[in-house]
């Protein structure tokens, strides 16, 4: 028997239908994905499958004695509440049938005995031993136990990534037939996430959950649930399976809407012929032709794509930042220590690191926002930063999309020409009406999507962006990396999303056990095949939230000031170098071309000397700059 059944389910929002006659059923042993735009329902669908809310029609029918529980989405308060008592708090049901029962038991034994009330007793009996016996201690000490939490600790003396295995137990300790997840791994770091992964694969009962991580959907899910257009649309496979057959069934879909569309217009020509083919025309005809029309008036047409695009601004200098001899503490806490880098421009850079070990820190070291406490940072010329945290909380709450995004315009310039704010909204699938919400008004996956369009209508080459992915649902997370590949300028991504790092950077500085930040080509897959492990500062103890007095810093390396002469060279070797590049890259263009070597010596070896030329000159009045620089 199933778990659960939904059966012709259907619930709307206003005006707004999300489930219309949807079906589905939840079996033993199997681990479900449920996967859609954000607003889709995903949310809503959990939650009719949790009990916490009723469809506005069809029915759920859930087996009896179903133990369901659900890891909360937000990470439970920090308050003084101990550990080992959250986790007996998932056992409120168990213990409110124990009171039930002792409380019936005394009422039989004061008032003697009652079929009915013996009927009951006996049922509560069977719904306590169902749910994991009498001993309520004895489960909470085996949870603490199986996932190693301190018992003792309060919450406020724990991390994020303790409070979410703490919340994982308080799901777990009831022994559920069915766990929940809503977006398990939000704003965990990669080894919280890793461990959750291990957890889940190794549970007995079956789970539903939602996600935005595609790595773990990927490593997780033994079948997919799309809601599509307010259907429920079931693929047996795993992740990758599921695109390939999504991008097929698409593709089919379009061809038989053409088609019907084109025996449609056919049927409406024939429709409106002369008199003479109207009194001789087929009554059956139609018929087929009303019923063809009613079917078209019907279709629910796919949303579509998003269409995102990133303001570019001039090119930046060749070198963008060089920093060495980086040191930098918080409180008693070393986070960056004998730190040195070099970001050159069209470098594209993934920071891993587990919470709190600095890569935000370090990001606005780069940015020039916060200083070192000792070592040089030197920034390049013509740089144009967008920072997407920084925009994040800029956000005006109380005003709405279009008047965040477009500081009270009705057009803002992208890539050289002015688009209406509406349109431009429209292409991160806002619609009109929406786009005149408040922003306090949205999901946490809206708002990200308000902050990257209010960053990507401002010109920049260096891109900054310091946890992009929260809450971005599976499509507008491939729109995004589409636009980073194709971005020109230099771009720094801090992220938790593997399968995003492997996708959008070249390199990768990892925040390792050894407490050093080391650089490796390659995304997040070549670095892990490496057998490193993260510094970790998620113990169970609170991490400090007030810095405390900072140790004397001894002085940042100071650039002296140039000589009148020296700093217009210095001035000038940017453009230098830039019209050298230029030239290479026109000579390497004739030289490409398939006859080149076709022609006579005396014709090509001149290119060829002047082009060996142009890269030793370029070679020298790069060093030059870097020499000048440095002083």
């Amino acid at each position: 028997m199933s778990l659960i059944r939904i059966e012709n389910i259907s619930i709307e929002f206003g005006d707004q239908p999300l489930l219309v006659d949807a079906d589905l059923s939840i079996e033993e042993n199997e681990r479900v994905c449920l996967i859609g735009r954000n607003g889709a329902g995903k949310t809503t669908l959990l939650k009719i499958i949790s009990g916490a809310l009723e469809p506005d029609q069809g029915d759920v029918h859930r087996r009896q004695h179903l133990r369901i529980s659900q890891l909360e989405q937000t990470l439970p308060e920090a308050d003084d509440t101990r550990v080992r008592d959250v986790i007996k708090d998932g056992l409120a049901k168990q213990i409110a049938r124990i009171e039930a029962y002792r409380e019936l038991s005394s009422t039989l034994d004061e008032a003697g005995q009652d079929d009915r009330q013996i009927a009951a007793l006996e049922e509560l009996q069977r719904a306590i031993e169902s749910g994991g016996g009498w001993n309520i201690e004895q489960q909470a000490e085996t949870i603490v136990s199986q996932l190693q939490l301190p018992a003792d600790k309060t919450l406020s003396q724990l991390s994020g990534g303790w409070r979410r295995r703490v919340a994982l137990g308080k799901a777990l300790v009831s022994q559920p037939d069915l766990l929940l997840l809503d977006e398990p791994t939000n704003h965990l770091d990669i080894d919280t996430i890793e461990w959750l992964e291990h957890r889940v694969r190794g549970y007995g009962g079956s789970i539903v959950f939602i996600t935005h991580d595609r790595e773990f959907l990927q490593k997780l899910a033994s079948r997919i649930i799309e809601i599509d257009r307010g259907k429920l649309v079931n693929w047996p496979v795993d992740y990758r399976r599921f695109l390939a057959l999504r991008d097929k069934a698409n593709e089919e879909e379009d061809t038989r809407n053409a088609l019907f569309d084109k025996r449609l217009a056919e049927e409406e020509n024939w429709i409106r012929q002369g008199i003479k083919a109207r009194r001789t025309r087929n009554e059956g005809r139609v018929r087929s032709l009303k019923a063809m029309r009613e079917e078209f008036a019907g279709r629910v047409k796919r949303q579509r794509k998003a269409k995102i695009s990133i303001e570019n601004a001039e090119q930046s200098g060749r070198k963008v930042c060089e920093m060495r001899n980086i040191h930098h503490r918080y409180g008693q806490q070393t986070l960056i220590n004998g730190f040195k880098l070099k970001i050159m421009r069209g470098d594209r850079i993934g920071l891993v690191g587990n919470n709190g070990v600095g890569k935000s820190t370090l990001l606005k070291i780069i940015l020039g926002t916060l200083p070192p406490d000792e070592g040089s940072v030197k920034v390049g010329t013509n740089l144009e930063i967008a920072y997407f945290d920084q925009v994040k909380r800029e956000l005006d709450l109380d005003k709405s999309i279009a008047d965040n995004v477009g500081g009270g315009k009705d057009y803002i310039s992208v890539n050289g020409k002015d688009r209406h704010i509406i349109g431009y909204l429209r292409n991160f699938l806002f619609s009109p009406k929406r786009a005149m919400a408040p922003v306090k008004a949205l999901s946490g996956g809206e708002k990200n999507r308000v902050s990257l369009a209010k960053l990507f209508a401002k010109p920049s080459n260096l891109l900054i962006l310091d946890e992009p992915t929260n809450d971005l649902d599976l499509e507008m997370l491939e729109v995004l990396e589409e636009q980073l590949v194709d971005y020109p300028g230099t771009l720094i991504v801090v992220s938790h999303d593997r399968n995003f790092l492997d996708n959008v950077v070249t390199s990768i500085l990892a925040f390792e056990a050894d407490g050093k930040i080391q650089q490796y080509v390659g995304g997040y897959t070549e670095w892990a095949r490496r057998g490193r492990a993260l510094q970790s500062v998620d113990e169970p103890v609170q991490l400090q939230t007030e810095p405390a007095a900072p140790a004397r810093a001894e002085p940042i390396t100071r650039r002296k000031k140039l000589s009148y002469k020296l700093q217009r060279e210095l001035d000038d070797l940017p453009n230098k170098i830039e019209q050298t590049e230029n030239k290479i890259a026109s000579l390497q263009q004739q030289m490409n071309a398939e006859n080149f070597y076709d022609q006579a010596f005396e014709i090509t070896q001149p290119l060829l000397e002047h082009s060996s030329q142009l890269h030793a000159q370029l070679e020298q009045l790069t060093a030059r700059w870097i020499e000048l620089e440095d002083l």
